[in-house]
C-alpha cells in the first residue's frame, strides 16, 4: 500500500505525461483523453491514481470537467480583447458591435445571446450612475457572448430608465449603431473609467460560462460618461482567466 506521499507522487506523474502529450499536440484541443482504466494500464497505477491526475489537469483548465462522457482537451487560444480600442467610436460599424468587431478582426465568430429587463440597480451601480439604490429603476441589457460556439463573457449593461426607455437599448436583440447605441440617442460616451478586480467566480457565472474548477475571472466594470459628464452606463464583463489576455496601450506623454 503506498502511502500519501507515494500516492501523490504516482498521480504527478501521469498528470506529467497527459501535460507533455498535450503541449505537444499528440492530444490536441477537441480530443477525448483515454478511458481511466486505459491510463491505469498504461501507466501502471490505479484507476483513482488516474482520475487524482484527471482532476489535476481539469483544475490547471487543460481538461473539460467530463461530466456525461469522456474528459476533452480544452482550448488554450485566447481572445486578445484591446480596452483601451473596445468601444472607440471609430471601430463601431453599422452591422456589428464593438465586442463582435474585436472578434471578427481576430478570425473568429461572435455570437451574442441577449435578454432585456427593468430591475432595481445593485448598489454598486447605482452608485455609479448617482441613482438611488432603493427607489430608482434601470435597464438592465444582459448577454452571454460566445467564441466560436463556446462562452467566452457574460457582460451586463445598466442604463438609467430615462434614457433608455423607447429606445433601440430595450430591444432584446443584438443590436447596433455607427458610433454606438448611445451616440445614436443622442448621449453618446464621451469619457471611460475602466475597473478592474480578478476573483473566483460566483457559481452561476461557472455554469454560463462552463468553467473547470479553479478557474479564476476578471471583472471588468467600465463606466461611461456623456460630454456634460453625467454617467450614462455601467457595464460589467465576467471574462475568464483562461480565454483572455487583456491588452491596454496608453500614451506616455
Amino acid at each position: 500500500m503506498p502511502t500519501g506521499s507515494d500516492s501523490r507522487a504516482l498521480y504527478e506523474r501521469v498528470a506529467d505525461a497527459l501535460r507533455t502529450a498535450i503541449e505537444r499536440g499528440e492530444l490536441a484541443p477537441g480530443d477525448t483523453v483515454p478511458p481511466e482504466q486505459e491510463l491505469a494500464e498504461t501507466h501502471g497505477v490505479s484507476r483513482q491514481t488516474v482520475r487524482q491526475a484527471l482532476q489535476q489537469l481539469t483544475n490547471e483548465g487543460l481538461l473539460s470537467s467530463g461530466r456525461g462522457r469522456g474528459r476533452i482537451v480544452r482550448s488554450q487560444t485566447r481572445l486578445r480583447w484591446h480596452l483601451s480600442h473596445f468601444e472607440n467610436q471609430s471601430n463601431h460599424r453599422a452591422d456589428a458591435d464593438a465586442w463582435a468587431t474585436e472578434v471578427q478582426e481576430q478570425g473568429r465568430v461572435p455570437l451574442q445571446e441577449v435578454s432585456v429587463g427593468l430591475e432595481i440597480p445593485p448598489p454598486a451601480v447605482a452608485e455609479r450612475l448617482n441613482l438611488d439604490a432603493e427607489k430608482d429603476i434601470v435597464v438592465v441589457r444582459r448577454r452571454v457572448r460566445y467564441v466560436d460556439d463556446v462562452p467566452f463573457q457574460t457582460a451586463d449593461s445598466y442604463f438609467p430608465e430615462d434614457i433608455a426607455r423607447g429606445t433601440p437599448l430595450m430591444q432584446p436583440k443584438d443590436v447596433s449603431a455607427p458610433g454606438g447605441l448611445l451616440a445614436s440617442i443622442g448621449r453618446g460616451q464621451t469619457r471611460l473609467v475602466d475597473e478592474i478586480q480578478i476573483r473566483m467566480p460566483t457559481k452561476d457565472e461557472s455554469a454560463r460560462l462552463g468553467l473547470p474548477a479553479g478557474t479564476p475571472v476578471a471583472e471588468h466594470m467600465r463606466t461611461g460618461y456623456d460630454a456634460e459628464g453625467h454617467p450614462v452606463r455601467v457595464m460589467i464583463t465576467v471574462a475568464p482567466g483562461d480565454r483572455h489576455t487583456l491588452v491596454y496601450e496608453l500614451d506616455a506623454s
